[in-house]
């Protein structure tokens, strides 16, 4: 970054501290080619731009190449100016997600909110909030998209009594009431899918196959406008015990009824076991289906206690 026109390997090597000490320790050039080269591509994958520069009469000639971190495209532009006000949302966006989900662009913001002398993790007046992703899969889901990369994974439907073993390209991750879903393109199915991450079995394989980067474009708007959408479709009817963590939770979520309230969902399954967390705090008075799923499970939980239950 000391220089425009950038620094041959060599110079690197000799006066980058690292390299140099290196060098005097008698190490082999072939061990110093295998570093120079893996700490490249360490740098881009931290969103450093580094550039390669060739004879210009022959670039491929990279022999004589020069490398360098363009200035202007590590820093933030001159023109722009930030007020405290604004600095301090900036750190705490910075600081907002744990390092196991942050993305490659939020690194990158980070790194130049720091580059003007800013700490992006300091906390605000002590407050400093962290989102973190229980979901196993979702590190290696987000390594996939960044990378435009076919993942590969075993997936259990509800009901099923084996996995399957999906083929995707993971467009984006989206968190849509408080669960984390990937959306994408199925390759066997041939289309858009929305999965949700808790019902990913074992562990995720990025592949070799790519894909075409400009299909990420939007994806995550679509995801959370069909999510939505799904939502919008179907309601439970609720009778909830006023003063109760239920009450707090689902009226926020839901609108008045005559009777109860009306709470939209996206997954039969998945509302099921929440209201079932609630115990005799919520009744289901419709859909049936949704009310027989709660049963069922408030039957398994008690005779998992040795127990017998009655519900209607």
């Amino acid at each position: 970054m000391a220089t425009e026109i950038g620094l041959t390997k060599q110079q690197i090597l000799d006066n980058v501290s690292g390299y140099r000490q290196r060098i005097e320790a008698g190490a082999k050039p072939d061990s110093l080619e295998k570093m120079f080269e893996r700490d490249k591509d360490e740098l881009r994958a931290l969103g450093m731009p580094v550039e390669t520069i060739g004879d210009p009469l022959d670039p491929q000639d990279l022999r004589e190449a020069r490398y360098r971190i363009p200035q202007t495209e590590y820093d933030l532009p001159a023109d722009i100016e930030f007020s405290d006000a604004e600095l301090a949302v900036l750190r705490l966006a910075g600081s907002v997600w744990s390092s196991e989900s942050v993305s490659a662009d939020a690194q990158s913001g980070v790194r130049k909110i720091r580059a003007l002398g800013i700490d992006g993790d300091e906390p605000i007046i002590g407050f400093a909030p962290r989102i973190a992703v229980r979901d196993a899969a979702f590190p290696a889901l987000q390594e996939g998209i960044e990378r435009n990369r076919v993942v590969v994974f075993e997936y259990l439907k509800p009901g099923e009594d084996a996995p399957t073993r999906r083929r995707v390209r993971p467009l984006a991750q989206v968190e849509y009431e408080a669960r984390w879903h990937l959306f994408g393109i199925d390759l066997d199915a041939d289309g858009e899918r929305t999965f949700l991450l808790s019902r990913i079995v074992g562990d995720v394989k990025v592949t070799g196959q790519t894909f075409d980067s400009a299909l990420r474009d939007g994806a995550a708007e679509r995801a959370l406008a069909g999510l939505a959408a799904v939502a919008a479709s179907q309601h439970a009817l609720l009778e909830i015990t006023p003063g109760t963590e239920a009450a707090l939770r689902l009226s926020r979520r839901g609108a008045p009824a005559v009777q109860g309230i009306l709470v939209p969902y996206v997954d039969k399954h998945i509302f099921a076991d929440e209201l079932a967390t609630y115990g005799p705090e919520v009744r289901v008075v419709e859909p049936a289906d949704l009310r027989h799923a709660v049963i069922e499970r408030l039957r398994a939980i008690v005779a998992a206690h040795g127990g017998g239950v009655e519900a209607s």
